[in-house]
């Protein structure tokens, strides 16, 4: 138990290190109209170290000047850049570009804002590096752009889907799987509008943490539930799911806090980026839940019963661990980031 042990820590570190070498971290583009030809520029790159960066350039319409002199520097793991710029005539119609994206496994979120207040929206990723910028964006752009960013974002948040995942390994039976994951998302969902609407704030540090615990309190439910020790979670998971949701929701809200919300289509973008959450848990969920039972029947295939039902409980209690030793890693790291 012991050599498993070491062993699931040890690929949990791996893992967590392959992770973090995939740059998936979004950079970010505001463009804030102030005149008619006059933008506030601010440029968020993901940092790779104290003084490195991701090679990604912003590039501008021809006649497009500076006025004064960029500010940049290096905070809260990114290069932040700050600039005014001035182009006769505006920016709507004209194309902008990242350079240096198509080169990168990283997207960046984009956000325009004219002197009405309007906002656009785009994201732009290796295979599509440039945009124009419109006079008015729909509500239908809008939407489309929100939804791939919740898609994206539940998808790449690995903290979100490990504790969807020791959800369902808990669970397992499809109907209470279907219970807990929808009182999940209910919980998140009142919470990341709550946020994202300024009705309540947390700083996102801590909130960041108290996610690494709550997969790790549930990965030891896993545990307990497979000695026959049932908890509270075992027999009420929708519950335990709710509250933790609310917990996630904030997390959540951290990243679309991020990118902003359009002024003129507040309700619209933050529906769409709850749908794109779910649209990609779900699609998670049907994975996992397709996936174990294609394991079971090939072991009913070789197996008896009764070794079917030992090897189904020893591959849920690997996967605990496995799940437990990965959030606690993050629980220290983020915890070590919060007195640092």
């Amino acid at each position: 138990m012991r050599r498993a042990l070491f062993l699931v820590g040890l690929l949990a570190v791996m893992f967590s290190s392959a992770v973090q070498a995939h740059e998936v971290r979004p950079g970010y583009l505001e463009l804030r109209q102030t005149a008619s030809d006059t933008y506030d520029v601010l440029f968020k790159v993901p940092a790779l170290g104290e003084e490195l960066r991701l090679g990604l350039y912003l590039s501008l319409p021809a006649g497009t000047q500076d006025v004064g002199a960029p500010r940049a520097v290096f905070a809260g793991g990114a290069h932040v850049e700050r600039r005014t710029i001035r182009r006769p005539g505006g920016l709507t119609g004209q194309p902008i570009s990242i350079d240096g994206l198509s080169a990168t496994l990283t997207d960046v979120l984009v956000r325009v804002e004219d002197l009405a207040g309007t906002t656009q929206t785009e994201r732009l990723t290796p295979a599509r590096t440039s945009f124009t910028i419109e006079a008015a964006p729909g509500t239908g752009k809008v939407a489309l752009t929100y939804l791939s960013l919740g898609v994206e974002h539940i998808l790449f948040g690995f903290d979100h889907l490990l504790f969807v995942l020791a959800l369902v390994i808990l669970v397992r039976e499809w109907r209470r799987v279907a219970i807990t994951v929808t009182a999940f998302t209910i919980a998140h969902s009142i919470t990341l509008a709550a946020a994202t609407l300024g009705l309540v704030h947390v700083p996102g540090p801590p909130v960041e943490a108290a996610i690494a615990l709550s997969i790790v309190f549930v990965a030891a439910e896993i545990v307990n539930a497979r000695r026959g020790q049932p908890s509270l979670t075992a027999r009420l998971p929708w519950l335990v799911a709710f509250t933790f949701g609310l917990l996630h929701g904030l997390g959540f809200a951290g990243a679309l806090a991020e990118v902003g919300l359009p002024q003129h289509a507040i309700p619209i973008a933050l529906l769409f980026f709850n749908l794109g959450v779910e649209v990609g848990q779900l699609a998670f969920v049907a994975v996992v839940m397709t996936l174990a039972w294609m394991m079971q029947w090939t072991a009913s295939q070789i197996l008896e019963p009764g070794g079917v039902r030992v090897a189904s409980a020893r591959l849920g209690v690997l996967a605990a661990y496995a799940i437990g030793a990965m959030a606690a890693y993050w629980l220290i790291d983020r915890t070590t980031g919060l007195v640092s």
